[in-house]
Parts: structure tokens; C-alpha cells; sequence
């Protein structure tokens, strides 16, 4: 259940991106990734200078993304139907179009991996469902919001949340789904329109894409 009298998160850099629209976001360890609406490319961003040092171009909008071993994943959407697939994205090679699946029901936003399994996020269902190497859906777990990007930290789900997306408020939601039946928490009200959720380690990062800027905040748990 959402929690009153919650604290806004604590913003830590709030940086313009080096591309417009900015919406995907994963990091590999050392470098942030976006990915951007706008000009359909991924950018590597190292933190501390906040200098781009690889780019790359995906066959369609990159909604979501995440780290997987030495490689990304990306959520694309394509066509003007917008049909939304997964896609293997090499650093320094670019993307496997080959190696694109479906995502179920044709829908999805946010992509997130365990070093396991890979995980896909559906806004409006508000769901987050498993996913196996042929993107064949497994576990299905629920989630008390709308999802607006998703991450993995200490095996519990990270979220940016919210109920209605042009009034908020937006939340940074921690599902547990370890137990037999996942437990929520809001954690955090999020005082802007953040898209997709990353972790360095120490701490969050989203976007606030209409406004073409980047934020990092603290773990507020």
C-alpha cells in the first residue's frame, strides 16, 4: 500500500543529456547507457564526467534497457503500430537484429536481468513478468502501480511508479517478490515525471525526458 507522508527523493545531480528525450537507462558498471526517443541511439555516459564515449543506433524506439553480462538489452518499439520486441545490443558491434523476440502480448516498457533471467515490465498491467532465453513469459510479479522503469538491487524490484502519468505522483515503489507472495512499499514520492530506473551501486538514476534531463538520487532505504 502507498505510505503517507512520504519524503521526496533526495536529488543528488540533475544533468542535461547529451541527446533529446531520453528514456531508456541501464548501467554496465562503469558507464551509464541511454537510450533516446528521439534519435533512436543508445549513449554511453561515464558518470563522473558526464562525457559520451560510445554510441549506437537501434531499429526502433528504445523504450527500455538493461545490462546483461557484457551485452544490453533493449526494448524496442517498432513500426508505426508500435510493436514492441527485445533486442541484444553489443558495445562496439551494435545490435543483433537476429536475435530479437517478442514481448508478450505484444507490450512492455522496462527491462531488468538477475543474472539469470531477464524481466520485462507492462505499464498499464502493472506487472513485471520473467522471461527465459526464447522470451517464453515465467513468474509473473504484481505490482500496486502503473510501472515507469524498474531495476534490481539486493534481489528486490526497484520501480518508478504512479497511477496516472500526467497527474502523479510518481513513487519509488520496492517490491519484494522472494516470499510466497510479493510485498510493496512506496518508499519515496518522485517530484517530476521520471522514466526508467538504473543503479550504480550507490546510487538511483532516471530521466525526466521532456525536459531532456538526467537524475541521480539516493537510496532512500
Amino acid at each position: 500500500m502507498t505510505q503517507t507522508a512520504l519524503q521526496d527523493i533526495l536529488e543528488l545531480r540533475r544533468i542535461d543529456a547529451p541527446t533529446l528525450r531520453p528514456q531508456a537507462i541501464a548501467f554496465d558498471g562503469s558507464s551509464l547507457w541511454l537510450g533516446s526517443l528521439e534519435t533512436e541511439r543508445l549513449y554511453a555516459i561515464a558518470p563522473n564526467t558526464w562525457t559520451v564515449t560510445d554510441e549506437m543506433s537501434v531499429p526502433g524506439k528504445p523504450w527500455g534497457m538493461t545490462v546483461a553480462g557484457d551485452e544490453l538489452r533493449v526494448l524496442l518499439g517498432q513500426t508505426a503500430e508500435d510493436h514492441r520486441s527485445i533486442f541484444r545490443a553489443v558495445p562496439g558491434h551494435g545490435v543483433r537484429n537476429s536475435s530479437a523476440v517478442p514481448c508478450p502480448d505484444d507490450t512492455g516498457s522496462h527491462l531488468s536481468y538477475d543474472g539469470d533471467r531477464l524481466y520485462v515490465s507492462q505499464w498499464y498491467n502493472r506487472r513485471i513478468i520473467a522471461l527465459d532465453d526464447t522470451g517464453k513469459p515465467g513468474t509473473i510479479v504484481d505490482v500496486p502501480h502503473q510501472i515507469c522503469g524498474h531495476t534490481i538491487v539486493n534481489g528486490c524490484f526497484y520501480c518508478v511508479t504512479v497511477e496516472d502519468e500526467t497527474t502523479g505522483p510518481y513513487w519509488l515503489t520496492r517490491v519484494d517478490a522472494r516470499g510466497s507472495s510479493p510485498t510493496s512499499i512506496d518508499l519515496a514520492t518522485i517530484p517530476f515525471n521520471a522514466r526508467g530506473l538504473a543503479f550504480d551501486g550507490e546510487r538511483f538514476w532516471t530521466n525526466d525526458r521532456e525536459i531532456h534531463q538526467t537524475v541521480a538520487f539516493a537510496k532512500p532505504d
